[in-house]
């Protein structure tokens, strides 16, 4: 932890005890930032009068340790929080109307990363390919990303929720494109992993192997099916290939109005998938110092079987 941020720290538990509190739990972004660092999406910060937890999830472990040096993290594998969820249960089965828009979101988004990859040239930066991807969306009608564009080069792309940075591209190093688009106020969620210069071998291996965990999980997706079996399918081909170590966060989850909504595709969960749910999918392999691969798309759930929205190639791709 920085030494300005320490002081931060202090002040604050001086507080707690001058005012008698126990803890604090500290919840806004910006306050956590402010008092570690931290940048990640998801995390709550408990601050006690003469200690200090940071607590997210998997898909933030790596980034967490290295942006809030020496700060206890605990990693959270159940959600960070719970709601009542009535109208969050309904918004989770999709109409006719729904699921029009969210074909031409995801048709949209399909397209935006294909263009994308032809941004990959050497010494181009992370920041300036997510700028490019978030304009060519606007230039193809949508409202806006449905999320901070995720672009990762290199060493970075073990980071499952990286944030563009002035990091230049260079030959050897994995590409993970991950964005989302708002068209009609519906999202999309996709990511495709390439490769700048001539593949290893073991990469090519770590590749195959995520997406036959991909197309076993979207295999899996059907009305009646729990949440965990499709997060199962996924995680047993990663340990067939010895892999599984490496796979930080749950499969997928409900997309819709926001880009995280209920089903959760996790371990363990027994919510049954309904015809009408939009998933992702996405099993992901994160290797810290070498890179990392995921592949996502988007899942309809129909009374008969499953319709994959986003349209991007799926081959591995070495430029």
């Amino acid at each position: 932890m920085e030494t300005t941020n320490r002081a931060r720290i202090a002040e604050l538990q001086k507080l707690l005890r001058k005012t008698g509190l126990d803890s604090l739990l500290v919840t806004s972004p910006s306050d956590r930032y402010y008092l570690t660092g931290f940048t990640g999406e998801a995390g709550v910060l408990l601050v006690e009068p003469r200690g200090l937890t940071l607590v997210t999830d998997g898909r933030f472990a790596v980034q967490a340790h290295q942006e809030a040096r020496r700060l206890p993290v605990v990693l959270q594998s159940d959600g960070l929080y719970r709601t009542c969820g009535l109208v969050e249960g309904l918004r989770a089965r999709k109409d006719g109307d729904e699921l029009a828009r969210m074909r031409k979101s995801a048709i949209l988004a399909s397209e935006v990363v294909e263009s994308s990859i032809k941004l990959l040239k050497s010494g181009v930066s992370e920041l300036e390919v997510a700028a490019e991807i978030e304009y060519q969306m606007r230039r193809r009608g949508a409202s806006g990303p449905a999320f901070e564009t995720i672009v990762a080069f290199g060493e970075r792309a073990a980071l499952p929720h990286a944030r563009p940075t002035a990091k230049r591209l260079k030959k050897g190093e994995l590409v993970v494109l991950d964005l989302g688009a708002i068209l009609e106020n519906y999202c999309s969620d996709l990511t495709r992993t390439v490769f700048f210069g001539k593949a290893p071998a073991k990469i090519r291996l770590w590749y195959g192997a995520v997406r036959e965990a991909q197309a076993a999980a979207v295999a899996c997706v059907a009305a009646g099916r729990t949440c965990g079996e499709v997060d199962a399918a996924a995680r047993t081909v990663l340990a067939a290939h010895r892999l599984d170590q490496y796979f930080v966060h749950s499969t997928g989850h409900g997309l819709g109005l926001q880009v995280h909504e209920d089903p959760r595709l996790a371990k363990g969960q027994k919510t049954q998938l309904a015809s009408g749910n939009v998933v992702t999918i996405e099993p992901g392999v994160y290797v810290a110092g070498v890179g990392g691969i995921r592949i996502e798309d988007d899942v309809a759930v129909h009374p008969g079987g499953r319709e994959v929205l986003t349209s991007a190639s799926r081959d591995f791709i070495e430029l």
